[in-house]
């Protein structure tokens, strides 16, 4: 770990620069008190990585001053303390939009569940559960909307077959985009 600082719009941005072997894609991450980390695979030059935040200047400045509200978390008693404080939110955004998308989907559900899962989004069981990870009301209304969209099309097709992309397309047909965000400057899950 590395830290370096670069400047955007005015303003001087510190960050982590983390190396390691086996990403495929340089990664950029926001934590609460607005700490950046920034992941690459091996032998990426420092010009890649500064036009890569570069471009992603506009985001990054709107998610850092976000994120700049939110206290450090520290330890595992914290961590409880914000998935309490923010699992009910969560729930209340993802049954909003399951209804909205199931006006056209018209799948049926068993339950939906708002948990703090370490490596996923969400989730959808071979009984119709529907899970999601409460860090779901953190992220921009594409990328919610596309984790939502998602779970809702197992319940049809419970694979990534081209059929499932092709159901999930019918209402978020920018998708890919979405996803490739997701994974690219997403909140860190654990």
């Amino acid at each position: 770990m590395i830290q370096k600082s670069i400047k955007l719009n005015n303003q001087n941005i510190d960050y982590i620069l983390k190396v390691n072997k086996r990403s495929r894609n340089i990664r950029l991450a926001i934590h609460p008190g607005a700490k950046v980390t920034v992941t690459t695979p091996r032998f990426v030059s420092q010009f890649i990585i500064d036009k890569f935040l570069s471009d992603q200047s506009v985001w990054l400045l709107e998610r850092m001053e976000y994120f700049s509200k939110l206290l450090p978390i520290k330890n595992k008693k914290e961590k409880r303390e914000e998935y309490l404080k923010y699992k009910e939110d969560a729930l209340i955004l993802v049954k909003e939009r399951l209804e909205h998308f199931n006006e056209y989907y018209n799948l049926k559900w068993n339950n939906i569940t708002v948990r703090n899962q370490k490596t996923r989004w969400g989730s959808c069981s071979r009984k119709g559960n529907l899970n999601f990870n409460y860090k779901i009301v953190f992220l921009s209304e594409e990328q919610s909307d596309y984790i939502i969209v998602h779970e809702l099309c197992h319940l049809k097709e419970l694979n990534h077959s081209k059929d499932f992309w092709n159901l999930v397309g019918l209402c978020i047909p920018t998708y890919k985009a979405v996803r490739n965000s997701l994974v690219k400057s997403s909140l860190k899950l654990n």
